[in-house]
């Protein structure tokens, strides 16, 4: 194995020359449980190009180990993305590598200059200083964890509860049959009520036929039992409506939407019985609407037509 090569003809910027307001702190990012900062930020405190400091490395490869220098995986780059810090770097550019305190360290025995041992300095300075700030607020930030921890007890105390109540209601109107009626402006709780009934009481499936449906729809779907299909047919499907009904089959029993624009009036098909709703399912309640248990046709015929 030949000698190793000791960079010492890379152009580092004078250190009278670096700008002495760039602040190192947000340079230093936590990447894979690590204090790091990324050699673009790197070639910058040091006033080189990136390439050049990466091929500087790269010829004294032996100094960097693992724990002194790594190369960014996609998905760490796709976190510094959600993070607004790498909104230049795309297509087919090399993935970046990170330093941590160490590998930064022994950058200034490759760059062997006055300005690498001065950045250096800075840099360390501003590693202890991050440490510090941590060590100092560690209590604080426990403190803030135990609080989010004690909210998250108490909003599913919170979901328990509704969904005790609801239970209590289902079991008090489980006998109480809804044919025909009338909602007038201002009921948007009875309304409400009045379509999640129909929707509990559901044993194989449920049908909505709406032209205006938007994700307040598929919240009230999900009040149907365990084993309940759910169907919306609707004249248009937005690219915002099909990535929320997207989002929610990824967590939630699915719900199947469809294009179907020859129906004018709304029908909600709960297994075998059609109900013709005068208002959109999302807008029950705002204006005067009456709703009717229709006797002459059932679900199934209703459904072939629509397939027709």
């Amino acid at each position: 194995m030949g000698k190793t090569k000791d960079v010492t003809n890379i152009p580092v910027a004078k250190y009278d020359q670096l700008h002495e307001v760039i602040d190192i702190q947000p340079m230093i990012r936590v990447i894979r449980g690590q204090q790091v900062i990324i050699d673009r930020d790197l070639a910058q405190l040091y006033g080189v190009e990136t390439r050049a400091l990466n091929q500087a490395v790269k010829r004294n490869i032996e100094r960097f180990p693992d724990d002194f220098m790594f190369q960014l995986r996609k998905e760490d780059v796709e976190i510094l993305k959600s993070q607004n810090v790498t909104s230049s770097w795309g297509g087919d550019r090399k993935l970046p590598y990170a330093f941590t305190e160490q590998g930064i360290a022994m950058l200034s025995s490759v760059l062997k200059s006055q300005t690498a041992v001065e950045v250096n300095i800075r840099i360390m300075r501003a590693f202890v200083s991050m440490r510090r700030f941590i060590n100092t607020n560690a209590q604080l930030f426990q403190h803030l964890e135990t609080i989010e921890y004690h909210q998250l007890e108490m909003k599913q105390h919170q979901e328990m509860t509704d969904k005790r109540i609801d239970e209590v209601f289902k079991r008090l109107d489980a006998n109480i049959p809804s044919q025909q009626g009338i909602f007038y402006d201002g009921q948007v709780f009875d309304a409400h009520c009045f379509i999640s009934d129909l929707i509990r009481k559901a044993k194989r499936s449920i049908v909505l036929i709406d032209n205006y449906v938007d994700d307040t729809v598929l919240t009230l779907l999900d009040k149907r039992g365990n084993g309940v299909t759910a169907t919306i047919y609707t004249q248009h499907i937005s690219k915002q409506f099909q990535l929320d009904v997207d989002r929610h089959n990824a967590q939630y029993p699915r719900i199947e939407i469809h294009k179907f624009n020859k129906a004018h009036d709304r029908f909600l098909l709960v297994d075998d019985e059609v109900y013709h709703i005068g208002a959109s399912i999302k807008d029950l309640g705002k204006k005067w609407f009456g709703f009717t248990l229709m006797r002459d046709i059932t679900a199934t015929e209703l459904i072939t037509k629509v397939k027709e």
